[in-house]
């Protein structure tokens, strides 16, 4: 099925969604543990002026669950091949890519793989690695400390995502937020869930961020507990053409929090 671009089957596999209309293209790609629905406060302001590419994962959402392949997306470049599959079956070109949290680094390595497919790379919230690596680089986490995250999700499936929701999502959030991205987390099948959040939070891309050659915008909140804005710096100072731009707010989520700002971002991009 991976070597099959047929639109329809692709169109099935990743659930595409085309919304909006307008010259220019926009792809949004959503994080871990989520699915194409939690770009619906950042549609609204888009769907007037640009066409606009959603879909999930394989193994998110609707998506085809049978389509999953454990050795393919063991790694981010196995989600990138998605993105790749969907703009070769589609047949899109020029495409503004939006990536939330890793999907900025899935579409980082799909730009690399594929440039022609991409005009402009919108990163919201991202991070090269969630590691710490000292002296050099402090990504946020200690590797002991992500390795019994992803063990808890063998122990404590549930438990693992009334922890996770709230750190990510932000807790001074609306809760009813909160409660979405845990239900989300808790829906996603374990099967699909532990290799993704494996080749999210132990992977290290940082010395790709300077072959980046596609104009970049990096979006980052100003309490995060996932990438700082410390981060956001350092990918801006990696990458040759890469502008900051700092939102005032809480948590990982910017698209949801905060959409009418993450589009004021995005329409001085564009």
């Amino acid at each position: 099925m991976f070597d099959n671009f047929d639109k329809n089957t692709i169109q099935h596999r990743n659930n595409v969604q085309i919304v909006g209309e307008g010259s220019k293209t926009l792809m949004l790609a959503h994080g871990f543990g989520c699915d194409q629905n939690m770009w619906r406060f950042l549609t609204p302001y888009l769907e007037d002026n640009y066409q606009v590419i959603l879909f999930d994962y394989v193994g998110c959402g609707k998506s085809d669950f049978n389509a999953f392949n454990k050795s393919r997306y063991s790694s981010l470049e196995g989600y990138a091949q998605d993105i790749l599959d969907i703009c070769q079956a589609f047949e899109l070109k020029d495409i503004i890519f939006v990536g939330h949290s890793v999907s900025s680094i899935i579409g980082m390595l799909a730009s690399l793989k594929k440039p022609t497919y991409f005009a402009k790379l919108a990163m919201v919230c991202p991070s090269p690695c969630f590691l710490n690596l000292p002296p050099d680089y402090l990504g946020g986490f200690e590797k002991d400390d992500l390795v019994e995250l992803i063990n808890l999700m063998d122990k404590n499936y549930i438990g693992w995502a009334n922890f996770l929701a709230p750190l990510v999502m932000g807790q001074k959030n609306d809760a009813e937020l909160i409660e979405e991205l845990e239900s989300s987390f808790c829906s996603t099948d374990p099967n699909f869930a532990k290799p993704f959040a494996k080749a999210t939070f132990f992977s290290d891309y940082r010395k790709e961020l300077n072959e980046v050659t596609h104009p970049s915008l990096i979006i980052q909140s100003t309490d995060d507990s996932l990438a700082s804005v410390d981060i956001g710096h350092y990918m801006q100072n990696e990458m040759p053409a890469a502008e900051l731009a700092i939102i005032e707010a809480h948590g990982h989520c910017l698209h949801m929090t905060k959409p009418q700002e993450v589009m004021e971002c995005l329409k001085d991009f564009i």
